[in-house]
């Protein structure tokens, strides 16, 4: 039996502090609940994802021009950067629905973003492809007829791995680069499945815009990912992106986008409130928190006096004061 095929990485303090870091920014927000509710902040962060992913690939067209186009109103901008636009639009909107560890679904998204722009759209390249700046090659990717397996062997490793989400998407993004697996779309595709992984972690990521801040630090972005070339191995790519996800939660934050998100304490209020008849382990499946998390919570509430428990250890339940 052939072995699973594990990315070049070494796991840091640095990133362990990242993780946690982002971990307890998104533990403390109900933004998937917040934006639900919004369906003008989703619009308005999908479009700024969908400008931001394509502008890092030239294309010309503003932020007014992308949503006007998602609108189907008429642009005037050259017929590609709107059929980009159109195309990028179809693919975030199906992306809830894609499963983030099936090759035939990478294929059906890069499809749907390149159909119309380039002839081997929704395959694998059939040639060699490079990376370039202006005229040096900055990366040559994978031969063509080893990117099938690699990519399959990819996609087992992350199926597999029991790193973090946090982490597993950042090194998928990078080992996809590495790869280079369609003629064109590589960096649009990338950025939209890294964004599947996380939004499998945490639903909410469907909704906010990564690629907006990518498209801040595109320079940045580029080092980073020659830099992790040279080593041989993702860990500083890994760290950037990291990075980046989470300065983008705190501006979300600090911008107002998730300071109404309630705390667990509120939420374990509201729910007694609907139902005083629940245990520990009942609210702690609908919260979506650990048991452990869930039982610290309502014994500060049973402290501030807000709720008490009502019968025996085992099988009591709490209820409002």
């Amino acid at each position: 039996m052939a072995e699973v095929y594990i990315p070049p990485f070494t796991m840091t303090d640095e990133i362990t502090n990242l993780v946690i870091e982002i971990a307890e920014l998104t533990g403390a927000m109900t933004v998937s609940e917040q934006l639900s509710k919004n369906p003008k902040l989703r619009r308005d962060n999908r479009i700024k994802s969908i400008h931001s992913s394509l502008a890092i690939e030239q294309n010309t067209l503003t932020e007014e021009q992308v949503s006007d186009v998602i609108d189907g109103k008429r642009v005037l901008g050259p017929p590609q950067d709107i059929r980009e636009v159109q195309n990028a639009y179809e693919a975030y909107e199906i992306m809830s629905k894609l499963n983030p560890y099936s090759v035939k679904d990478l294929l059906k998204a890069h499809k749907i973003m390149m159909e119309g722009l380039v002839k081997e759209s929704g395959v694998f390249r059939s040639k060699g492809v490079g990376v370039y700046a202006g005229e040096q090659l900055i990366h040559a990717g994978t031969p063509a007829n080893y990117v099938p397996d690699l990519v399959g062997q990819l996609f087992e490793w992350l199926k597999k791995s029991k790193l973090h989400p946090l982490v597993k998407g950042c090194i998928f993004h990078y080992e996809f680069e590495f790869i280079h697996p369609f003629a064109d779309g590589n960096g649009r595709t990338g950025r939209l499945w890294h964004t599947l992984i996380l939004a499998k972690w945490q639903e909410f990521f469907l909704w906010i815009p990564i690629e907006t801040i990518i498209h801040e630090r595109q320079n940045d972005y580029y080092k980073a990912l020659n830099a992790s070339n040279t080593d041989g191995e993702s860990t500083i790519f890994v760290q950037f992106m990291l990075e980046l996800i989470r300065d983008l939660l705190k501006e979300l934050s600090h911008n107002g986008v998730m300071n109404k998100a309630k705390t667990l304490d509120e939420k374990l209020l509201d729910l007694l409130k609907e139902d005083g008849n629940q245990s520990a382990a009942g609210l702690a499946e609908i919260v979506g928190s650990s048991q452990r998390t869930v039982q610290r919570a309502l014994k500060r509430l049973m402290d501030e006096g807000k709720i008490e428990h009502v019968g025996s250890n085992r099988f009591g339940h709490y209820v409002i004061k």
